[in-house]
């Protein structure tokens, strides 16, 4: 809703296209047969290809790269070819970015008993289940999105935003059964599925995810001790954050997605599609027609703003968020993607599209201090050689 409702990576700028990457497949299956795990839903195919070298610490007094985080909440393949779209856009440009996977579109609505969401009915699932072909489809993007270099995450599984049943309302024990069911779903697709004619996900997800992003940005304050149990690294989950940089709540990186400008408005708009929606077709993804250009054209632009904000200014990395959907005709996704492309401009030396993983693994070998000075700095305040 609106607010009121270069060097220091190691690589080069990232609008580079990445020709190893553009047919991964040739070697997926020679991968993923590498020590199978459990029921060979997944498989230990050694370290993940396509990462940037090993970050090192900025120098005093050194510019800091800009950040961009493109993340997909539910990664679902549901026949709309929005998955390979993006990954395609991302190989373009050498990018990488999150998926956070919804683990029931791993689970075939036949076997939907198997599921016990916390304070709801056995089986239940706000987002529903996929077809046994969209399944597959999710599953072969799972794969060649992890070895193109993309970071696979969580977004849980039933979805539940509402009533007592809601994630906001779930304990500690509630996100750990839930977060339990969310791995088996991933890793035991082939008994649940009987499929036999996929390769294996060629990674230990256990040892894979390291953050999410929960249902409708609610029950952080709960999911924070278990993620730190759990050893992972960050959470996405906060909502109403401004452009700045990061700091841990408990023990784990909070990025949360970002208050940015929205054109012709007050207020600002949280940068995600559906933030945007909210404020433009209010209680349906299927407005008039007749305002879909302005509104894609507004979509856009407040992403641009908000990329040249940071960017121009403090330098706080900018997480968008997104949904594989055609809300009020696709145009959202026509936006990120223009956007895309605006902001990873191979003039653009210094800017860095990476995934969550990949951002922290940067924050992780920084001087403390220097985060400090960067946290420092207010939205739009712009950066110096010694921000503190």
């Amino acid at each position: 809703m609106g607010v009121g409702a270069a060097a220091a990576l190691g690589v080069a700028g990232c609008a580079h296209p990445d020709p190893d990457v553009e047919n991964p497949s040739a070697k997926a299956s020679e991968r993923a047969k590498a020590s199978p795990i459990g029921d060979g839903s997944t498989a230990d195919a050694g370290p993940q290809p396509h990462q940037p070298p090993r970050p090192v610490p900025l120098e005093p007094g050194e510019r800091p790269p800009q950040f961009v985080i493109f993340s997909w909440d539910g990664a679902g393949e549901v026949g709309n070819g929005l998955f390979p779209r993006f990954r395609k856009l991302a190989r373009d440009h050498g990018a990488r970015m999150t998926f956070f996977l919804s683990g029931v579109y791993c689970l075939p609505e036949s076997k939907k008993r198997l599921y016990k969401p916390p304070n709801n009915p056995v089986g239940a699932s706000d987002i529903g289940y996929l077809t046994d072909s969209h399944i597959k489809s999710t599953l072969e993007n799972l794969r060649a999105a992890w070895l193109e270099g993309h970071e696979v995450g969580t977004h849980f599984n039933g979805h539940f935003c509402s009533g007592s049943g809601s994630v906001g309302n779930w304990t500690e024990e509630d996100w750990e059964s839930e977060i339990e069911q969310a791995m088996a779903f991933v890793t035991e697709w082939r008994t649940n599925t009987g499929f036999t004619d996929l390769d294996p996900l060629p990674f230990d997800y256990r040892k894979e995810l390291v953050g999410a992003r929960t249902p409708c940005l609610l029950g952080q304050e709960n999911l924070l001790p278990v993620a730190r149990k759990l050893g992972w690294r960050y959470d996405a989950s906060s909502p109403g954050g401004l452009q700045m940089w990061p700091k841990k709540r408990q023990g784990v990186w909070d990025l949360p997605l970002q208050q940015i400008p929205f054109p012709g408005h007050s207020f600002e708009v949280l940068s995600m599609d559906y933030n945007i929606l909210a404020n433009q077709s209010k209680n349906t993804t299927r407005g008039p027609k007749s305002n879909y250009s302005a509104w894609r054209r507004q979509a856009t632009e407040s992403y641009i703003a908000g990329f040249d904000r940071a960017y121009e200014t403090n330098r706080a990395p900018f997480f968008v968020g997104n949904h594989f959907e055609q809300w009020n005709g696709g145009i959202y996704m026509d936006a990120v993607e223009e956007a895309f492309k605006y902001i990873a401009d191979d003039k653009r030396k210094d800017v860095r599209v990476v995934s969550f993983r990949q951002f922290v693994d940067w924050l992780d070998v920084q001087d403390p201090g220097l985060l400090r000075g960067l946290r420092k700095l207010q939205v739009g305040e712009k950066w110096t050689a010694r921000p503190d």
